[in-house]
């Protein structure tokens, strides 16, 4: 009776440790608005490679001269890294300008479209609106 119990109590375990993640993640409409597309021009604060998605905080000077802190959410680590990136493409002070989309809470938050380097080369960072990494403008999409 208790190899029972403790296999059954295992496989429960087991099944609530799998739904973890799903409970994280959320499809795009519940957070970002596709009607507001943002272009953000700022220098990389912070890289976090971690799933469901990826994070780049970035400072962002305003025209007062204050600086926002702001999240971009991004692709899986594994798609950013077929798309181009690695560990090293995102160092700290790196000026890039993303074009994303705002987030529905007012907060400075996007999901991420693509990031464009100072040198000109553009990476798609994997947004989770669904087509537009079919839609002719996702750069090195595939």
């Amino acid at each position: 009776m208790r190899t029972k119990l403790a296999v059954t109590v295992a496989v429960i375990g087991g099944l609530l440790l799998a739904a973890v993640p799903m409970w994280a993640h959320h499809a795009f409409s519940s957070e970002f608005d596709a009607a507001k597309p943002i272009k953000l021009e700022g220098t990389i604060k912070k890289v976090e490679w971690i799933n469901p998605h990826s994070w780049i905080t970035i400072d962002v000077k305003q025209a007062n001269g204050t600086t926002q802190v702001w999240e971009i959410e991004a692709g899986a680590p594994n798609a950013m890294f077929r798309r181009g990136f690695n560990r090293n493409s995102l160092p700290v002070g790196t000026a890039i300008v993303v074009n994303g989309y705002q987030a529905k809470d007012g907060k400075q938050r996007a999901n991420g479209r693509d990031l464009t380097f100072p040198d000109g080369k553009r990476l798609f960072l994997g947004s989770s609106l669904a087509g537009t990494e079919n839609d002719g403008r996702a750069p090195a999409a595939k």
